[in-house]
């Protein structure tokens, strides 16, 4: 046995052989005798590690967030230390989770498909799963303060719609005209996580002659909601059909 096999814990094969099945089975039916029967680890081994099926659930959700989130942060650094634009980074960061979920289907179901019947993800879950709008946060926060956004046409008309809490870990809401950015911010975020539904699920594929341009110019269309221009122009690095 290698070092590298020595490193990997009980938690880790039982977690890996659970990826395997949610794109066999599914997370509802992610059973330990499921785990088992689609990997190399017995019944035993997966109730050793996780009690039950939520333990287990929640690991790879968490799990799911967080590597996702990661994919994201590691373009959008990569494009901020080459001197992108704020569109440019928006542009980074959203293929580099498009990638990730062509290549992690059944992970990206888990977080981002129906919900699991039975399961509610608990509170250590969300840590995690603030890291993708984060990170969307920080490029709309960047561009606007290097004054890269074009003030939008229409604003909301009556008081703000966001809880407090939400407006805080932005940093406050802007002032006018950019008092309703962090709602604008919400519908692209909605429509990043909708675009992928389409295009991982394949609802797209029958209308859509060049996938990889067509999300490219949506994220580029939505972006025009929080007055950010995307250029389109920069070279197609980390997506796949």
């Amino acid at each position: 046995m290698s070092s590298n096999d020595d490193a990997v814990t009980p938690a880790t094969r039982v977690k890996e052989a659970a990826r395997r099945q949610l794109v066999q089975v599914g997370a509802a039916a992610l059973t330990p005798e499921a785990v088992a029967y689609g990997g190399d680890v017995s019944v035993a081994e997966v109730t050793d590690a996780f009690p039950d099926r939520d333990a287990l659930l929640t690991a790879l959700v968490i799990d799911a967030y967080n590597a996702s989130a990661a994919e994201m942060e590691r373009a959008d650094e990569a494009a901020r230390e080459a001197g992108a634009s704020a569109g440019a980074r928006l542009l980074a960061a959203t293929r580099a989770l498009r990638a990730w979920s062509f290549a992690n289907p059944g992970d990206f179901t888990l977080i981002y498909g129906s919900p699991v019947p039975g399961y509610h993800a608990p509170q250590d879950t969300v840590p995690p799963a603030s890291r993708t709008p984060a990170v969307l946060a920080a490029i709309v926060l960047s561009a606007l303060e290097a004054g890269e956004l074009t003030p939008p046409r229409r604003t909301l008309p009556g008081p703000p719609l966001l809880l407090p809490a939400a407006e805080e870990l932005f940093g406050g809401a802007p002032p006018a005209p950019y008092s309703d950015l962090l709602e604008r911010g919400i519908a692209l975020w909605s429509s990043l996580v909708g675009l992928l539904v389409f295009q991982v699920f394949s609802r797209t594929h029958d209308s859509v002659s060049d996938e990889v341009a067509y999300f490219d110019h949506a994220i580029a269309v939505a972006a025009e909601g929080i007055g950010l221009e995307v250029p389109l122009d920069a070279p197609v690095s980390a997506q796949t059909d």
